[in-house]
Protein backbone atom coordinates (compact mmCIF):
# COMPACT_ATOMS: atom_id res chain seq x y z
CA UNK A 1 0.00 0.00 0.00
CA UNK A 2 0.67 3.06 -0.62
CA UNK A 3 1.44 5.36 2.82
CA UNK A 4 0.97 8.64 1.45
CA UNK A 5 -2.91 9.34 1.60
CA UNK A 6 -4.65 12.39 0.18
CA UNK A 7 -7.37 14.98 1.46
CA UNK A 8 -8.67 17.05 -1.30
CA UNK A 9 -11.60 19.19 -1.80
CA UNK A 10 -12.46 23.17 -2.31
CA UNK A 11 -11.39 25.39 0.79
CA UNK A 12 -13.30 25.61 3.97
CA UNK A 13 -14.71 21.98 3.61
CA UNK A 14 -12.71 20.45 7.07
CA UNK A 15 -9.94 18.47 5.78
CA UNK A 16 -7.41 20.27 7.99
CA UNK A 17 -9.39 20.20 10.87
CA UNK A 18 -9.63 16.52 10.58
CA UNK A 19 -6.02 16.17 9.48
CA UNK A 20 -5.31 17.71 12.57
CA UNK A 21 -7.48 15.56 14.97
CA UNK A 22 -5.47 12.43 13.04
CA UNK A 23 -2.20 13.78 14.20
CA UNK A 24 -3.33 14.04 17.79
CA UNK A 25 -3.98 10.22 17.55
CA UNK A 26 -0.22 9.51 16.33
CA UNK A 27 -0.57 9.86 12.52
CA UNK A 28 2.05 12.02 10.76
CA UNK A 29 0.90 14.82 8.08
CA UNK A 30 2.62 16.47 5.84
CA UNK A 31 2.12 20.60 6.22
CA UNK A 32 -0.57 22.25 3.45
CA UNK A 33 2.04 24.12 0.94
CA UNK A 34 -0.56 26.77 0.10
CA UNK A 35 -0.82 28.46 3.39
CA UNK A 36 2.99 27.96 4.07
CA UNK A 37 3.01 29.52 0.47
CA UNK A 38 0.51 32.29 1.56
CA UNK A 39 2.50 32.93 4.68
CA UNK A 40 5.62 33.06 3.63
CA UNK A 41 4.92 35.76 0.95
CA UNK A 42 3.22 37.95 3.11
CA UNK A 43 5.64 38.29 5.83
CA UNK A 44 8.56 38.55 3.30
CA UNK A 45 6.05 40.85 1.32
CA UNK A 46 6.37 38.87 -1.98
CA UNK A 47 3.82 38.59 -4.94
CA UNK A 48 3.43 34.80 -5.15
CA UNK A 49 0.18 35.03 -3.96
CA UNK A 50 -2.94 33.56 -5.01
CA UNK A 51 -4.59 37.28 -5.16
CA UNK A 52 -2.03 39.09 -7.00
CA UNK A 53 0.25 36.36 -9.17
CA UNK A 54 -1.28 32.94 -9.41
CA UNK A 55 0.45 31.83 -11.34
CA UNK A 56 3.64 32.12 -9.18
CA UNK A 57 1.67 31.26 -6.41
CA UNK A 58 1.00 27.75 -8.64
CA UNK A 59 4.37 27.55 -8.84
CA UNK A 60 5.87 28.39 -5.30
CA UNK A 61 2.76 25.24 -4.47
CA UNK A 62 4.70 22.97 -7.12
CA UNK A 63 8.08 23.08 -5.53
CA UNK A 64 6.96 22.65 -2.10
CA UNK A 65 5.33 19.77 -3.04
CA UNK A 66 8.13 17.96 -4.55
CA UNK A 67 9.35 18.86 -0.78
CA UNK A 68 6.91 17.22 0.81
CA UNK A 69 6.58 13.89 -1.15
CA UNK A 70 10.28 13.61 -0.75
CA UNK A 71 10.26 13.93 3.42
CA UNK A 72 7.02 12.26 4.30
CA UNK A 73 5.20 8.98 3.79
CA UNK A 74 8.32 6.54 3.38
CA UNK A 75 7.10 4.24 6.25
CA UNK A 76 4.18 4.98 7.63
CA UNK A 77 0.64 6.05 6.67
CA UNK A 78 1.38 9.63 5.93
CA UNK A 79 -1.64 12.17 5.19
CA UNK A 80 -0.93 14.82 2.84
CA UNK A 81 -3.27 18.23 2.91
CA UNK A 82 -3.60 19.03 -0.85
CA UNK A 83 -0.55 17.31 -2.58
CA UNK A 84 0.91 18.15 -6.30
CA UNK A 85 -2.56 16.92 -8.32
CA UNK A 86 -3.82 19.86 -6.59
CA UNK A 87 -1.80 22.20 -8.14
CA UNK A 88 -2.88 20.90 -11.10
CA UNK A 89 -6.84 21.11 -10.66
CA UNK A 90 -5.59 25.06 -9.26
CA UNK A 91 -4.19 25.66 -12.51
CA UNK A 92 -6.98 24.61 -14.94
CA UNK A 93 -9.62 26.16 -12.53
CA UNK A 94 -7.30 29.25 -12.66
CA UNK A 95 -6.58 28.97 -16.82
CA UNK A 96 -3.04 29.04 -15.89
CA UNK A 97 -0.70 27.21 -18.20
CA UNK A 98 0.53 23.99 -16.93
CA UNK A 99 4.16 23.56 -17.07
CA UNK A 100 5.73 20.89 -17.95
CA UNK A 101 7.34 19.97 -14.47
CA UNK A 102 4.41 20.07 -13.00
CA UNK A 103 2.65 17.90 -15.63
CA UNK A 104 5.48 15.31 -14.77
CA UNK A 105 5.30 15.47 -10.93
CA UNK A 106 1.92 14.70 -11.26
CA UNK A 107 3.02 11.63 -13.19
CA UNK A 108 5.62 10.59 -10.69
CA UNK A 109 4.57 11.90 -7.41
CA UNK A 110 2.35 8.88 -6.28
CA UNK A 111 -0.12 8.63 -3.89
CA UNK A 112 -2.54 6.12 -2.47
CA UNK A 113 -5.13 5.37 -4.95
CA UNK A 114 -7.54 6.01 -2.80
CA UNK A 115 -8.23 9.92 -2.42
CA UNK A 116 -10.16 11.62 0.20
CA UNK A 117 -12.75 14.50 -1.01
CA UNK A 118 -14.28 16.85 1.64
CA UNK A 119 -17.70 18.10 -0.30
CA UNK A 120 -18.17 21.86 -0.17
CA UNK A 121 -20.03 22.58 3.16
CA UNK A 122 -21.93 25.96 3.19
CA UNK A 123 -22.09 25.63 7.54
CA UNK A 124 -18.94 25.30 8.45
CA UNK A 125 -16.75 27.28 5.26
CA UNK A 126 -15.31 30.35 6.66
CA UNK A 127 -13.22 33.28 5.90
CA UNK A 128 -9.38 34.33 7.34
CA UNK A 129 -6.46 36.37 6.30
CA UNK A 130 -5.21 33.50 3.89
CA UNK A 131 -9.01 32.46 2.51
CA UNK A 132 -10.40 34.77 0.54
CA UNK A 133 -12.67 32.97 -1.65
CA UNK A 134 -16.36 32.81 -1.44
CA UNK A 135 -18.40 29.73 -1.20
CA UNK A 136 -19.07 29.45 -4.58
CA UNK A 137 -15.50 29.86 -5.34
CA UNK A 138 -14.94 26.78 -2.84
CA UNK A 139 -17.59 24.75 -4.90
CA UNK A 140 -15.85 25.22 -8.16
CA UNK A 141 -12.38 24.65 -6.89
CA UNK A 142 -14.21 21.08 -5.10
CA UNK A 143 -15.11 20.26 -8.92
CA UNK A 144 -11.88 21.30 -10.31
CA UNK A 145 -10.15 19.10 -7.73
CA UNK A 146 -12.68 16.40 -8.84
CA UNK A 147 -11.44 16.86 -12.51
CA UNK A 148 -8.18 16.55 -11.77
CA UNK A 149 -7.57 13.42 -9.56
CA UNK A 150 -9.95 11.69 -11.92
CA UNK A 151 -7.52 12.78 -14.79
CA UNK A 152 -4.80 11.29 -12.94
CA UNK A 153 -6.67 7.80 -12.36
CA UNK A 154 -7.29 8.31 -8.21
CA UNK A 155 -10.42 6.98 -6.98
CA UNK A 156 -12.41 9.17 -4.93
CA UNK A 157 -13.77 8.29 -1.60
CA UNK A 158 -16.19 11.12 -0.43
CA UNK A 159 -15.99 12.07 3.32
CA UNK A 160 -19.38 12.43 4.63
CA UNK A 161 -20.57 15.72 6.85
CA UNK A 162 -20.38 14.91 10.37
CA UNK A 163 -18.31 15.24 13.35
CA UNK A 164 -13.95 15.69 13.14
CA UNK A 165 -14.26 12.18 15.07
CA UNK A 166 -16.25 10.25 12.93
CA UNK A 167 -15.26 11.68 9.57
CA UNK A 168 -11.50 10.41 10.93
CA UNK A 169 -13.16 7.38 12.03
CA UNK A 170 -14.65 7.00 8.36
CA UNK A 171 -11.45 7.47 6.73
CA UNK A 172 -8.87 5.07 9.40
CA UNK A 173 -11.64 2.78 8.19
CA UNK A 174 -10.96 3.03 4.78
CA UNK A 175 -7.09 3.08 5.27
CA UNK A 176 -7.07 0.20 7.37
CA UNK A 177 -8.93 -2.37 4.69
Amino acid sequence: MNNRVVFTGGPGSGKTSVIKFLKSLGYPSAPEVGRKVIQAQMKSQGTALPWEDKAAFRDEMIYEEIINYNAYGNDTITFFDRPIIDSYGYSRLEDIPVSDLLLKKCHELIYNQKVFICPPWESIYENDVERKQDFNEAVATYEAMVRAYEKFGYELVEVPKASVRERAEFILKVVNR
